[in-house]
């Protein structure tokens, strides 16, 4: 399951009687589900893994031969915002095994030894069938699997509904993309209690859940200050694919990729360095060093040679010597990690990140499919950083470029909420309070409203207020006072869940205060936690189920790690396969290229789109022959990478787009420090060109390689 998700009900069919669990403090539930197996009855016990709370283990005791069971489990999940708009689902089918660290607990359902079969042996597959609703009109679902097409239920567009396609042999997450109309308006949801329940009580007042777009303003100047310090996961199981489809890179591959992007795009006078971690960790220079040509040169050399070489996943010891250097002054520490996730001491991990938020942010990146939503949540939401996850069929550098576009921001200071309600009714903020806005994030904030409830037509205002250098602002939204009933309560789980996220630290690392408190609000709204479990008995059989167990292995597929590297793809040329002639736009920046004038910030890195413009001074004549080389140069502009079909499939990348992302990192890799492309014959190769052309062009004025991102 994925880190968010609140599970809140479970349930049994056996053979047409239906058990409905009760959710129990852990050890009561253990104990009851010993006992009723002990007795021959039936028992279902549904809990959080002890190292991990995305990942969940179900026991299933006392069946009858030839017994049918249909086991029901319920959850509620905030679905986070992609830089589009979208809204990402992810129901995860691919579960990898986790490094066992010497000496960590042994009660992990990940060190049960479960069969393996290659895919196509897999004698089981996933069907499902999605409802979406929303106020607002639903635009259009895309996922990376295959869907039926989008069935909308009504004229409004407010609900739709579709399907997987059959045979889905869990080889990869199922991933929807969905995209509203007005999906950033600012918006306050007020739930009513059960009815039935007191005053006081978690289920009995009303909740809210407040969500936040705050309008952050561009900061003209951006910060070139800071530390940088990236993590890569050298592990054996790095080497495996990125997914199960054909021809897919290794998972070191791509965050080798990522990394020579972001480190090509460290702006001028910051400090970095580079760890590498498995069983051991090693750091590329004694102490992170000043971002020059000549160090980030260095650096790229030794990216180009990481190999996934260094054994299991220990990545405890390498945070703790980054942690313990000392800081450099006016260079605040900022941390990115990449990772398969595929660690079984998680807890201690973001404990570790959490004693020092107060020094850095960490910036994570889940490397394949199945990756840890649990470590890679966890470490970032420790810190006030941002995750990503890169697959298959991800945009890998945009992600990248975001994430460092973040970490350049100014910090936004002195952030408060505040709240005008009628007299009478006071708030109990749930979520924890938030310290770190980005721009173009979403910010969600729960709440439990106490005290009398006003009459229908009342309103109350929330308000969001921050600094940003030197400068206040604040965001306001009014709303409706009167509660609105849900029977899954739905915003009461998610708070409860956002509470329980914020204290609880699993079975042994959770201080004793804040386990009786998670242990409560687990307890009261049925949210499972570290500390509870949900246990089903069945006690209404006719006789006691006897005679020895027998037990099922269900396998799992195995999805096939890289026995060799890939040989490379084969370059199609950028005048045939990546040329982007739009012609008005070629001539118009042509015109203004010649007249020495920058369409971006030369400053910016946010740039992926390529653009060839001769430096100022040129005449008629030359502007032919500057149109023609314009010609050869791309765009990695989002409607060229991203092909979707009706049938909702997305991200479905030809081979001309993956050889875009070739020539893009071939690009990248010849750039220098400050910016600047040295005009060469490995230059020329990567533009698809030949040296001889360019310099007779214009031989003797320098040429400027402009790069953004759209």
């Amino acid at each position: 399951m994925d880190e968010d998700s609140a599970v809140y009900s479970f349930e049994a069919l056996v053979d047409g009687k239906r058990v409905v669990a009760e959710l129990q403090d852990k050890a009561k539930a253990h104990t009851n589900y010993e006992n009723a197996i002990s007795q021959g009855h039936q028992a279902f016990l549904l809990e959080e893994d002890v190292s991990s709370r995305d990942v969940f283990s179900c026991n299933v005791g006392n069946l009858q031969p030839g017994a049918k069971v249909a086991l029901t489990l319920r959850y509620v999940q905030e679905l986070s915002l992609e830089a589009d708009g979208a809204l990402r689902f992810v129901l995860p089918t691919v579960l990898n095994p986790r490094y066992q660290l010497s000496g960590c607990s042994q009660d992990s359902c990940l060190n049960r030894k479960i069969p393996i079969v290659p895919l196509k042996d897999v004698p089981y597959t996933l069907s499902m069938v999605a409802t979406i609703t929303s106020q607002h009109g639903i635009e259009k679902i895309q996922s990376n699997c295959p869907l039926s097409p989008t069935e909308y239920l009504g004229d409004d567009k407010t609900s739709a509904q579709v399907s997987l396609a059959e045979g889905h042999k869990y080889d990869r997450d199922v991933e929807l993309l969905i995209y509203y109309n007005e999906v950033h308006a600012p918006s306050v949801a007020v739930e009513m209690g059960l009815p039935k329940m007191k005053p006081g009580c978690f289920l009995g007042d009303p909740s809210a859940m407040v969500s936040f777009y705050p309008n952050i303003p561009e900061d003209k100047s951006p910060n070139t200050c800071g530390e940088f310090i990236f993590l890569m996961d050298r592990s054996g199981s790095m080497e495996s694919p990125l997914s199960s489809q054909s021809k897919s890179q290794p998972r070191i591959e791509a965050a080798k990729k990522t990394l020579i992007l972001l480190l090509k795009s460290l702006p001028v006078g910051c400090y970095f360095n580079i760890y590498g971690f498995g069983s051991t960790y090693e750091a590329f220079f004694q102490e992170s060093v000043k971002y020059t040509q000549q160090t980030m040169k260095e650096a790229l050399g030794r990216v180009k040679r990481i190999q996934a070489d260094l054994g299991g996943t220990e990545i405890l010891a390498p945070l703790q010597n980054i942690y313990k250097a000392p800081s450099i002054p006016g260079h605040p520490l900022q941390l990115f990690v990449f990772t398969d996730g595929e660690v079984s001491d998680t807890f201690t991990v973001i404990k570790e990140v959490k004693i020092n938020r107060q020094k850095h942010r960490c910036f994570s990146f889940g490397i394949g499919e199945g990756a840890s939503t649990s470590l890679i949540k966890g470490i970032a939401l420790a810190s006030g950083g941002t995750s990503e996850f890169i697959t298959g069929k991800d945009r890998m550098q945009s992600k990248a470029l975001r994430t460092l576009k973040h970490s350049l921001q100014p910090v936004v200071g002195d952030v408060s909420v505040s709240w005008d309600l009628p007299p009478g009714l006071s708030v109990k903020i749930l979520s924890p309070e938030p310290t770190v806005i980005f721009k173009g994030q979403r910010l969600i904030i729960y709440a439990q409203l106490t005290g009398v409830m006003p009459p229908a037509e009342t309103t109350g205002k929330v308000c969001l207020k921050y600094a940003l250098q030197g400068k206040s602002f604040e965001d306001k939204v009014t709303f409706s006072l009167q509660p609105k009933p849900d029977a899954n309560l739905t915003i009461h789980r998610l708070a409860a869940k956002s509470f329980i996220q914020t204290k609880d630290m699993g079975l042994t690392e959770t201080p004793a205060s804040h386990k009786s408190e998670v242990l409560n609000i687990s307890l009261e709204s049925g949210v499972i936690s570290s500390f509870t479990a949900f246990i089903a008995v069945n006690k209404e059989l006719n006789k006691p189920v006897q005679g020895p167990l027998t037990y099922m292995d269900i396998p799992r597929p195995f999805l096939r790690p890289h026995s060799q590297v890939f040989p490379k793809r084969h370059m199609c040329s950028i005048r045939n396969s990546m040329c982007f002639p739009v012609y008005d736009e070629c001539m118009t920046y042509m015109e203004e290229g010649c007249q020495g004038r920058s369409l971006i910030n030369e400053n910016s890195r946010q740039g992926l789109g390529l653009r060839m413009a001769q430096a100022p001074s040129c005449s008629p004549k030359k502007k032919k022959s500057y149109f023609k080389m314009k010609k050869t140069c791309f765009s990695t502009n989002k409607n060229n990478l991203e092909t979707h079909n009706t049938g909702g499939n997305l991200f479905e990348k030809h081979q001309a787009e993956d050889d875009r992302e070739n020539h893009l990192i071939q690009l990248i890799a010849l750039q220098n420090a400050n910016g600047s492309w040295d005009l060469s014959e490995d230059l020329a190769k990567a533009l698809d060109v030949s040296l001889a052309d360019i310099t007779a062009v214009h031989p003797t004025e320098s040429w400027v390689i402009l790069v953004q991102v759209f």
